[in-house]
């Protein structure tokens, strides 16, 4: 069944399409030398397809062979061995790519770093980590200046490296291969690092390019950070396809649309806020050629996911997973028609449940603990803490239910939900309801403590331009389609919400009221 499934979604993406019968050889010997890793992805990229176009970003572009070439360069030269762990602390950039690849081909382990992080925050990622190297931006200088015990290495010095560094020869695939280490938000509190695996295989990738159309030698603008996991995946999966990336340091909607309708970009690979701030934009008088628009990492807002669709077409891919396992169900544009809350349905070779307080699963449409599994799962944290695993099933961490075609709803987080007065209060639920006002740009809902009840709900509002709303209309709107006990006692218009570089609320920086 896995090759017969293998084979019609690589026939169908354009994977097994006729080649240069010395080019093709070369390709699969690098995928059986070095593996379905970054290196090998690349490696087999410039054996079949060494002039394409492999990364374009603000200021430089490379083809497969010279991204090759300047990555195994950098490998030659990188102060680290292999079973080190090298910091990447970059933006979307040409630099970040190479400096992560050469990083998996000297065999160390790169250590993905959030690009919004707190100093007191990258001091303890540092430390925690065991850093031998960090490899950053140069508008990270000052922030990375006082670090202890780690070789710090600007975007100079990395170039320098490159150019002074005389190719090798034909490299020998580490005896240790690079271990990727991504964090997790940390919008609480430290992040910790998370182990990623190496597929296997190619059915990882299938799994995915089966819900989402991705096709061999598309255009794929990434424009979820690299170092979060949907935009590692989406670097994972581009140099599988040998596709163009284009990347900008900054996600900027106008330069993103933009570049979009320039370049004629097929693919867009982003978080759910970004396509907030594309809708933002007055729609152009071309669509572009956007094919696929998949996004991951948040909750699509309630409404936007048609919004988006009557403007673009239906080319919207919600993908629902998280750092710790990969995937947990994908929507597509039908899914989402039919159902715009969906987190849509798991793909090929993994499997969901939905389990109540005593491990068993709970019927369709009542809410439960999502628990997965599929070869992606995390290897655990570098720290050795503890997960919430069910009979080999991981659990996510987010309360959720199913409907009766399938369909999985994520319904909030567990440690979201609060007790109001003795009643269970899901504030994604109510989340959801506002985010359908037409005069809400963007909406968070948040449990706050309360003297009397124990906890109680606040609402933060951000209004689109031109638009107005009181208070007592948003607490109406709640009270007429759900309980007494989820109208938020606290409502504050906000002009902007807090969030992480991924898109995530900062809960903590949202203003308490009393």
């Amino acid at each position: 069944m896995d090759a017969a499934f293998i084979a019609s979604t690589m026939a169908r993406r354009g994977l097994l399409t006729p080649g240069r019968p010395g080019r093709v050889v070369r390709q699969f010997a690098a995928l059986g030398r070095w593996g379905f890793g970054l290196a090998g992805e690349l490696r087999q990229a410039a054996a079949r397809s060494p002039e394409r176009i492999a990364v374009v970003d603000d200021e430089r572009r490379l083809t497969y062979a010279q991204l090759l070439g300047r990555a195994e360069r950098l490998a030659g030269a990188l102060p680290a061995g292999p079973g080190d762990r090298v910091g990447l602390l970059c933006r979307n950039s040409v630099r970040m790519v190479e400096s992560l690849i050469g990083t998996t081909i000297r065999g160390a382990d790169p250590v993905l770093i959030n690009t919004g992080l707190s100093a007191h925050q990258l001091a303890e990622v540092t430390k925690n980590q065991g850093l031998r190297v960090l490899i950053h931006d140069d508008e990270f200088t000052d922030q990375v200046a006082l670090l202890t015990g780690v070789e710090r290495l600007n975007e100079r010095r990395i170039a320098d490296m490159i150019a002074e560094t005389s190719p090798e020869g034909a490299l020998s695939p580490p005896a240790r291969p690079g271990r990727t280490v991504v964090l997790t938000s940390g919008t609480t509190g430290v992040p910790k690092g998370a182990r990623r695996p190496t597929p296997g295989g190619f059915r990882p990738l299938c799994s995915v390019i089966d819900r989402i159309p991705l096709r061999a030698g598309d255009t794929v603008m990434i424009s979820a950070p690299l170092f979060h996991t949907w935009g590692f995946a989406g670097l994972q999966i581009a140099l599988a396809l040998r596709a163009t990336i284009v990347l900008q340091r900054r996600f900027d909607a106008a330069a993103a649309q933009a570049t979009m309708a320039g370049r004629s970009v097929d693919a867009l690979i982003g978080v759910p806020v970004m396509l907030q701030q594309l809708m933002d934009l007055p729609a152009s008088a071309k669509r572009p050629s956007l094919r696929v628009a998949a996004v991951s990492g948040s909750a699509l807002p309630g409404g936007l996911a048609g919004r988006f669709m009557d403007r673009f077409g239906d080319v919207l891919y919600n993908l629902y997973g998280s750092t710790e396992a990969s995937w947990v169900s994908i929507a597509t544009p039908a899914d989402l028609r039919a159902a715009p809350n969906t987190a849509g349905r798991p793909p090929y070779g993994t499997r969901v449940a939905v389990l109540g307080d005593d491990g068993r699963p709970v019927p369709d449409g009542t809410v439960g603990r999502l628990f997965v599994v599929n070869e992606m799962l995390f290897e655990g944290y570098t720290d050795d803490a503890d997960t919430r695993m069910c009979e080999g099933m991981l659990g996510t961490g987010d309360l959720g239910h199913r409907d009766a075609d399938g369909r999985v709803f994520v319904d909030g987080r567990e440690d979201d939900m609060i007790v109001s007065g003795g009643e269970n209060v899901h504030p994604g639920e109510v989340a959801d309801l506002l985010a359908g006002l037409p005069q809400v740009r963007d909406v968070a809902v948040i449990g706050v403590p309360d003297d009397e009840f124990g906890q109680r709900l606040a609402a933060y509002l951000v209004l689109r331009d031109g638009e107005t709303l009181d208070h007592e209309a948003v607490r109406a709107h709640v009270r007429r389609h759900r309980a007494r006990f989820c109208v938020p006692r606290d409502v504050v218009f906000l002009d902007e919400l807090p969030r992480n570089a991924t898109g995530k609320v900062l809960a903590r920086e949202l203003p308490r009221n009393g």
